[in-house]
């Protein structure tokens, strides 16, 4: 039993790993970032209550999921850009796409420790605060005033 569930845990790992063209360091850096900055919201939540995304400030099973969904679709969007690369004979499009969501997870990191009472360089808040307000400008916030 034990070695038929290890060689379908390996066929399945296989088999995901072809679909995303096997594994780079972006993609390391970006699971890691995401583990960290669910760890982190999970102390800021459960530990501080100060999550900015439940009214109490504390842990929610249904913020939780909502935040494991996303980080799934940013797997999906890295097999897009997989498929892409194949498409297109290029090698960079994962890459870019690994880039732009690992920065997107370090921001998040960011205020998370900011929730938690961990002092954030100015520079940093201002950085924040700026790409907090382009996200305002051109995300959803806006899509009910136009």
């Amino acid at each position: 039993m034990k070695k038929t569930v290890i060689g379908a845990a390996g066929a399945v790992g296989g088999f995901i790993m072809t679909l995303f063209g096997g594994w780079t360091t972006a993609m390391t850096t970006l699971v890691i970032f995401m583990g960290i900055d669910w760890i982190s919201g999970m102390i800021c939540a459960g530990v501080f209550k100060a999550s900015d995304k439940t009214e109490n400030g504390g842990l929610s099973s249904k913020v939780g999921f909502r935040g494991l969904s996303k980080k799934c679709m940013i797997l999906l969007f890295v097999l897009v850009g997989t498929r892409l690369d194949l498409i297109f004979g290029t090698p960079f499009v994962r890459d870019a796409v690994c880039i732009a969501f690992i920065l997107n997870e370090l921001i998040s990191i960011i205020e998370n420790a900011g929730l938690m009472g961990v002092p954030v360089p100015k520079v940093m808040a201002r950085a924040l605060d700026i790409l907090q307000d382009d996200k305002k400008i051109g995300g959803n916030e806006n899509k009910n005033n136009a």
